[in-house]
């Protein structure tokens, strides 16, 4: 079944300034819906490397979601674990600077509960044949809790993303029981309570490998924009990844491509340094803006051990 990714589906709407943005004010520009979410956009992400993961998820009955669902099946992502119910889609209405970056933005969450559902139909089923389990960690404990206990039970390694930290904080326990957990800088200064904004990567590295030793996190990488992203893990691994560098309009969902990277690698046979690079290569192939100078993600040439 290869990686089986469980999240939710939005539908996002941004708003793109054609001339020099101004906060507050009133702007000129162009606003366009695009298929969002964290866990459907990592799902596409692996479909695009030429691999099939499945989606477990919800979707409610419009033409919005029927649009999404056919979409992930056009990339053939198995499809076949979606239910669709009445407040299955989430909103993100979203604004962009003339850098591509996010200036504001109000998110509307989808009721996930019906996840359970589907794991009490289908569970063993699911994560039997899965290769790895990747999860949104601030989902409900009621959904996350069986995940974990079925991933266990068939010794499935379970890679975490953090959509928003403010829940994720309190599933510190979860957290520990994942084999590695991809964030930002501020998921990870809202996480340690502290700031590390005047930090270098080199100094992020070891206050990192410092942090997860006490917090018992098996494995975690931070994120760091244009900066790269750091990693560590309790076996005393770590380091630092330079970013690549690409033109960039639009940095939505990089963080998801790269997190995406990072569980195909671990999934399939590399290390957490490795990993990291894939989930580089594969975050630059998503923000760039000229093919010309866009770095494509070639599956072989990672040597990628499908057969694990």
């Amino acid at each position: 079944m290869g990686i089986t990714v469980f999240g939710a589906i939005f539908v996002d709407v941004k708003g793109y300034p054609t001339a020099q943005y101004i906060p507050g004010g009133r702007n000129v520009g162009n606003v366009i819906s695009t298929h969002g979410g964290v866990s459907r956009n990592v799902a596409e992400d692996i479909a695009n490397v030429e691999l099939r993961p499945t989606f477990v998820s919800v979707a409610d009955r419009t033409g919005l979601s029927t649009d999404v669902i056919d979409n992930l099946k056009k990339h053939k992502v198995n499809t076949d674990y979606i239910r669709r119910t009445e407040d299955g889609l989430g909103t993100w209405l979203a604004i962009f600077d003339n850098n591509g970056d996010v200036t504001a933005s109000i998110s509307k969450r989808p009721d996930l509960s019906e996840i359970v559902n589907i794991l009490k139909d289908f569970g063993d089923e699911i994560i039997a044949a899965s290769d790895s389990i990747a999860v949104e960690i601030d989902m409900d404990v009621e959904i996350l809790k069986p995940i974990f206990e079925l991933a266990q039970k068939y010794r499935k390694p379970v890679y975490a993303v953090v959509s928003n930290m403010s829940i994720a904080m309190q599933r510190r326990d979860l957290l520990q029981r994942t084999d590695c957990v991809v964030c930002n800088q501020q998921e990870a200064e809202m996480l340690f309570s502290k700031n590390y904004e005047d930090c270098s990567p080199e100094d992020l590295r070891a206050i990192l490998l410092d942090r997860i030793q006490y917090a018992n996190i098996p494995a975690m990488v931070v994120t760091l924009g244009e900066r790269g992203a750091v990693y560590a893990s309790q076996d005393g691994t770590s380091g630092c990844i330079p970013p690549q560098k690409v033109d960039v309009i639009d940095t939505t969902g990089a963080g998801d491509a790269f997190f995406a990277g990072v569980a195909i690698g671990l999934t399939y046979g590399k290390n957490l340094h490795e990993a990291c690079v894939i989930g580089t290569r594969l975050a630059a192939a998503v923000i760039c803006t000229k093919e010309s100078v866009c770095p494509r993600f070639n599956p072989a040439e990672f040597g990628l051990d499908l057969n694990r």
